[in-house]
């Protein structure tokens, strides 16, 4: 195949050199790309003399005018000729470009006329790393479909130590073989309905009882489904994602509305999954007016919300149907008994409360899948795209 590799200017950027052999040596075609920042930490001639190939630095050429013209639009053939694009290290300004269209240079015009699989691996400052500007650039590149290899955690240049540093070159090559592969559509045919985020059960015009639900559990099974094929219907409670590209999204706020929208969606249904964490119980009435706070201790009178599981299970029509249980204790117990009462094909459990690495508002989870064939599946921690994919492919494995 033939790879793309940019670096920008970082003190990780002499570690491409390695990166652009270890390209080669897997069979792939390097095209360097330095940046001119890049240039203040590694030469051209090093990777010229590593690919063979020349490097490419500026947009337009300092020669003749007849060379001119032709640099002015090389950025058009490198992006036509070559399957996917690489940039290690991606620095916080290279990730703003990119995400917000800015073609100041070669390898920013590039991007914006690439069409292939795009692999960043960012190095940086931990600080710079969590800021929130390089929080939502990356969101951005994420929802476009880029692969963003996370930097690992280590001693830094500027002499921290925290998330920044570069990743290891086995990731990087790792994700470059991932991207490459092409995409399996084996869900394509199916009619997904998911629900996600928490439910809001108002108290009074200014208060709701709900849950810690992010909802990015389920709205990484609507994307991991889309891109496998599937029409996916997102039935979404109050959350702040953006909804992945080509997902019918109903947005609902109350267990009694997304009860609604379940079954008003069912007709051409042909896979469930209840992934949203619904209020157990709303207040019996919600006050009219804003409840003024005494000093005299207030009850509050709960009501139980519509069981949207239990009631998808007694009506069971030809879709197969995917619950999950958030616990606190005896995962494995709890799993397989709402396993049975609700009448699912697979229950997808995880312990809450006990680890902020995973489970709700986190971007990672660990989860048991007890399965109605009688089998425990464990699936270690990992990020919450990554466990959606497997959770896919057991529901692949429950439809044979």
């Amino acid at each position: 195949m033939r790879i793309v590799l940019g670096v920008s200017g970082g003190i990780a950027a002499y570690k491409a050199a390695e990166l652009a052999r270890s390209l080669m040596r897997n069979g792939h075609q390097v095209q360097v790309v330095l940046t001119r920042a890049a240039e203040e930490f590694i030469r051209p001639l090093t990777f010229a003399s590593l690919t063979g190939q020349k490097v490419i630095t500026d947009l337009f050429s300092s020669a003749s005018p007849e060379a001119a013209l032709s640099s002015s639009v090389e950025h058009i053939g490198v992006a036509q000729e070559h399957d996917l694009l690489l940039v290690a290290p991606a620095t916080a300004n290279l990730l703003a470009k990119f995400a917000h269209g800015l073609a100041d240079d070669f390898l920013s015009t590039l991007y914006l006329a690439f069409r292939g699989p795009v692999v960043l691996a960012p190095a940086m400052n931990n600080n710079m790393w969590s800021h929130p500007a390089t929080d939502a650039n990356l969101k951005t590149l994420r929802d476009r479909g880029h692969m963003i290899v996370d930097p690992d955690d280590g001693y830094l240049a500027c002499g921290t130590y925290g998330p920044g540093r570069l990743a290891e070159e086995a990731k990087i090559l790792a994700a470059v073989e991932q991207a490459l592969q092409p995409k399996v559509l084996d869900l394509d045919g199916e009619t997904i309905l998911i629900t996600a985020g928490p439910t809001q059960e108002a108290l009074d015009p200014v208060r709701y009882l709900t849950n810690r639900s992010s909802g990015k559990m389920g709205y990484a099974l609507a994307e991991a489904a889309t891109v496998r094929g599937a029409h996916v219907i997102l039935v979404s409670g109050p959350v702040a994602l953006a909804p992945p590209t080509g997902v019918e999204v109903v947005r609902i706020t109350t267990a009694a509305e997304m009860r609604d929208a379940v079954f008003a969606n069912l007709e051409h249904t042909t896979v469930v999954i209840k992934c949203a964490a619904v209020a157990d119980f709303r207040p019996s009435t919600e006050a009219k007016q804003k409840i003024k706070k005494t000093a005299a201790r207030v009850s509050l009178e709960l009501d139980p919300t519509p069981d949207i599981l239990a009631e998808l299970g007694r009506k069971r029509g030809n879709w197969l149907l995917i619950g999950f249980a958030a616990e606190t204790e005896n995962l494995r117990e709890e799993a397989r008994r709402k396993l049975e009462t609700k009448n699912c094909d697979m229950i997808v459990a995880n312990l809450v409360g006990q680890n902020s690495e995973t489970g709700f508002e986190s971007d990672a989870n660990e989860v048991v899948l007890a399965l109605r064939t009688g089998e425990f599946l464990p699936l270690p921690k990992a990020s919450k795209r990554e466990i959606a994919e497997q959770i896919l492919n057991q529901i692949l494995k429950l439809r044979k």
